[in-house]
């Protein structure tokens, strides 16, 4: 950090430490409602599974509505009115909540699962944007791993606060919408300093003194969506790195499911046991404990991605490259998933889905983005698009139709599901070896290019 930096890295540190705070604040509240949105004919897996693919359908529109609205407003503008959105349907979804104002509205946990996702893309995602407008590409380099940090921290807080507000009984489980209102409205405002400040500073790039959001457009036309998918099967690299995007997502998004249904059988058990029979006592009791122990589990996971990327991610890929850190997932997810099939209670299953979950936000993160720089330009800006969205989607996909086939046709045990797990984690391996070959090619084409 150079001279006349420091004010606005930490005022850009403080914003995404606020976002990431609110963010975890709603993300546990999630899981919770979500476990008693109840559907005749459906386990509560199959309602998270289904909800979750839903969810990634959803974002595909949203996305594209809000860039739309990128180029009708002025940056700040842009990003004030979706936070302020947001916050009014936090405020709407708070009143909404089941046993509180009213006892059961049908399917709000479902419509409320989906709103996280969108809030997820128009609030963290809008950060990332700004600070990319805000930084050039030298002072980003050296300014957006300290502030990326802001944001682990932030989503560790997020995450203790909630875990500590309701095992207390300070704040009741009802209010915590509420309170992860507040950290927004102070995002706001820092924002709308950063923007003023950097207005002052700067009267020409790429955004103009009055902070409108100009249309660079290339002079050529864009490439079709259907022209990603058709370099993806026929570049080797591009298409290794479609699968195993696509089967790390549906190993992924398995055990977020597989984690669910454990919860829940266990709180159900407890109810049981405390003799809770009281339908609304039941509800009551099953949200508190479902958003408790993701309040938990995201907080440990954050902590250790946190530890993972400060001091393993960059030495890891300096001493073993780029293989390193792309077989580091697999291998953890494997021992991982052997293990929960072996020992499948909640305690193991816990462990293990922080143990893959921590390593997935640190040194996976930081693989996904190495992964591009030895590709040419045609493959990052077609390829890399593609797989981000496509086969994402498609991996939440297959995990929906894995817990439908399971459930519905198979009736799977917890312990089976595990094993398919095992069994797509073995073609994953497969894949990321033959994406490091690929990968370690293209860097050596690289290297004769520049000798030459």
């Amino acid at each position: 950090m150079r001279a006349g930096e420091g004010y606005t890295a930490l005022l850009m540190f403080a914003n995404v430490f606020l976002i990431l705070c609110a963010y975890y604040f709603v993300k546990p509240l999630r899981e919770g409602w979500i476990a008693v949105s109840d559907i005749s004919g459906l386990t509560k897996m199959e309602v998270r599974a289904y909800s979750s693919f839903a969810q990634s359908i959803f974002l595909l529109f949203i996305v594209g509505w809000y860039g739309h609205l990128s180029f009708c407003w002025k940056r700040v503008t842009l990003i004030t009115r979706a936070t302020l959105f947001c916050i009014s349907n936090m405020l709407i979804f708070w009143f909404l909540q089941p046993g509180f104002f009213i006892d059961r509205l049908p399917v709000s946990g479902i419509i409320f699962y989906l709103w996280v996702g969108m809030f997820g893309v128009f609030i963290v995602a809008q950060f990332w944007t700004f600070c990319a407008d805000i930084y050039n590409d030298e002072r980003g380099k050296r300014l957006l791993p300290f502030i990326a940090i802001g944001g682990t921290s932030g989503a560790v807080a997020g995450s203790w606060l909630v875990d500590m507000l309701v095992d207390s009984g300070i704040i009741a489980t009802e209010f915590l919408l509420i309170v992860a209102t507040l950290p927004l409205f102070l995002s706001i405002k820092l924002t709308r300093i950063v923007d003023a400040q950097h207005r002052k500073e700067t009267s020409v790039g790429g955004i103009s003194t009055n902070g409108e959001i100009p249309t660079l457009l290339p002079e050529k036309d864009i490439k079709s969506a259907m022209s990603s998918a058709k370099l993806i099967f026929l570049s080797r690299f591009v298409l290794f790195a479609a699968l195993v995007t696509l089967l790390a997502n549906w190993v992924n998004t398995n055990g977020e499911n597989l984690l669910f249904h454990v919860i829940q059988e266990v709180l159900a058990n407890q109810a049981a046991e405390q003799g809770i029979i009281d339908p609304q006592k039941i509800i009551k009791f099953t949200r508190d404990g479902t958003t408790a122990f993701y309040g938990d589990f995201f907080f440990w996971v954050n902590v250790i991605a946190l530890f993972l990327q400060s001091f393993v991610a960059s030495r890891l890929l300096k001493l073993g490259g780029f293989g390193a850190i792309l077989m580091l997932l697999p291998v953890i997810a494997l021992i991982s998933y052997t293990t929960m099939a072996l020992l499948p209670i909640l305690v193991i299953v816990k462990i293990m889905k922080i143990a893959e979950n921590a390593t997935d936000y640190s040194v996976n993160n930081t693989a996904r983005n190495v992964l591009w720089l030895p590709v040419n330009t045609t493959m990052k800006f077609l390829g890399k698009p593609a797989i981000d969205t496509l086969y994402v989607r498609i991996g939440d996909g297959l995990a929906a139709i894995t817990i439908l086939v399971g459930v519905q046709l198979l009736s799977l045990s917890t312990k089976q599901f595990f094993i398919f797990n095992v069994s797509l984690i073995v073609l994953w391996l497969i894949c990321c070896v033959m994406l490091v070959m690929e990968y370690n090619k293209a860097s050596a084409r690289n290297e004769l290019g520049r000798e030459s």
